[in-house]
């Protein structure tokens, strides 16, 4: 092993291998598992931000609703206990993705998803969720003299869409507030996204959610879905569930509803989280306005500080695991720890001789369009929302009030737009799937080798409006 990877490898050496944010004292104890049978007006499946969420504002629309919501391990536990904790308002993964989508309908979609994160923000406070909720906004930095060049470019096309919360930063700009000697520029949403710490933010909705009068079982998975009288009937290990409707907000996980699996593939990230910064590792790096970052390359990083000043660092490897295969035995991968801790070195050279001390992965739905998807089941009595591709923090929110929306059949803004009503192209078969996902990702790293020259296939890819991302 050369010398920069022996110190980067020895930075690791005492990396718990568990997410940062679940391995707290204040983790909650699980609740019971269902045993027998349950009957409520309104089941939810899954313990996750959808689920949670959308419990939740069932309660709040109509406080005499009884709901249940089962979560086959631990609320909290999967994606959402495990992501970096931007939680942020664009509903349709970037200003970018809802332009070349829904340019007609982009406006309303912007204006929702600030009203969402808005809500999201009064939630937290309403609940007393401590979650170390901050708006501070984030930026996309260039790190590469062509993305300086797309950056100016996205801030233009921002504005003749009539955004003008979007703050271009030069070189000198941005190292004014985060220090990086590879910092070109960078493109600055100061109020669209907020930082938090997000199993605590699960932990607060699944208390919330609680006091509210919802009844929720973990460890109870739920197998499998059936019509039963006028309502449906959900099996678990070891009773039934009877519901007049059922709400799905199992995401990365196969679907209750067979014919969604194909829209949606797994896709697994990692993380790494430093020791806490001294305060003169703080003074090098500046910081003070604890934004959250990201690079703008195809195969891109995300960063942020916690309130207790770590720096997590993750992305850049989503690793799609043969046949979808969902397994916790893909939430740990050395080798990517060790590329990301030679990334984050490269990043930040000041700090030399910082240590992590976590290291962690977990599976990300994922769709070819790269933002949510939603629909019903059995005749209007069962809807979804899946596809979030790493975005669901904020969007969940959204996606829950779309869910209410459709079980109630009721028209609203939200169904009525063409976001809502349409669905992404669903991925194909094995092994059809594993060579174009993997003949895509080497398409998108050559790209970023050669100054984002987008080869054949990926202008193939565009025309078609599909793409892979984590």
């Amino acid at each position: 092993m050369a010398p920069a990877a022996m110190t980067f490898a020895s930075s690791l050496s005492d990396a718990q291998p568990v997410a940062f944010w679940l391995d707290d004292p204040a983790r909650p104890a699980a609740l019971p598992a269902l045993t027998g049978d349950e009957h409520c007006d309104l089941l939810v499946v899954g313990g996750g931000y959808s689920g949670l969420w959308t419990a939740l504002l069932a309660k709040e629309r109509d406080p005499g609703r009884d709901v249940v919501l089962i979560e086959g391990h631990e609320v909290g536990w999967a994606a959402s206990g495990r992501n970096g904790g931007f939680c942020a308002a664009s509903l349709t993964h970037g200003l970018g993705n809802g332009i070349a989508r829904w340019p007609g309908e982009l406006a309303r979609l912007e204006e929702l998803g600030d009203r969402n994160l808005d809500a999201i923000e009064e939630a937290v406070a309403r609940h007393g969720i401590d979650c170390d909720f901050e708006r501070t906004g984030e930026i996309d930095v260039a790190t590469e003299p062509y993305q300086v060049a797309e950056l100016a470019e996205m801030h233009e096309e921002a504005r003749r869409h009539g955004f003008d919360g979007l703050e271009l930063l030069d070189a000198d700009a941005v190292r004014a507030e985060v220090n990086s000697p590879t910092f070109l520029g960078g493109l600055w949403d100061r109020r669209g996204v907020a930082m938090l710490n997000p199993a605590k933010l699960a932990w607060g909705l699944k208390e919330a959610c609680r006091g509210l009068g919802v009844r929720i079982y973990e460890n109870t998975r739920g197998l499998e879905l059936a019509a039963s009288g006028a309502g449906m009937a959900v099996r678990t290990p070891y009773g039934r569930v009877f519901a007049r409707r059922v709400a799905l907000g199992t995401n990365v996980f196969p679907s209750l509803v067979k014919r969604v699996r194909a829209y949606t593939v797994p896709v697994y990230d990692y993380a790494l989280m430093t020791e806490p910064l001294s305060e003169q590792q703080r003074a090098e790096i500046g910081w003070e306005g604890r934004q959250g970052l990201g690079d703008v390359a195809n195969q891109f990083h995300y960063f942020r500080i916690t309130a207790d000043h770590r720096i997590l660092w993750g992305g850049y490897d989503a690793i799609y695991p043969y046949g979808g295969k969902v397994s916790a035995e893909l939430d740990h991968r050395p080798e990517t720890y060790l590329k990301l801790a030679g990334h984050f070195f490269r990043c930040f050279p000041q700090l030399e001789g910082l240590r992590f001390s976590h290291a962690w992965g977990g599976a990300i739905d994922t769709c070819s369009r790269f933002s949510a998807f939603f629909g019903t089941a059995h005749g209007g009595k069962v809807a979804y929302a899946a596809g979030y591709t790493g975005l669901g923090v904020g969007a969940t929110r959204f996606g829950a009030d779309v869910m209410l929306d459709l079980l109630s059949g009721e028209r609203t803004e939200r169904t009525e737009l063409e976001m809502v009503r349409s669905k992404p192209m669903p991925f194909p078969p094995e092994p059809v799937a594993w060579a174009g996902i993997g003949l895509t990702k080497w398409a998108l790293a050559r790209a970023d080798a050669q100054g984002g020259r987008r080869n054949v296939w990926l202008r193939a890819m565009d025309r078609m409006g599909l793409g892979f991302d984590s």
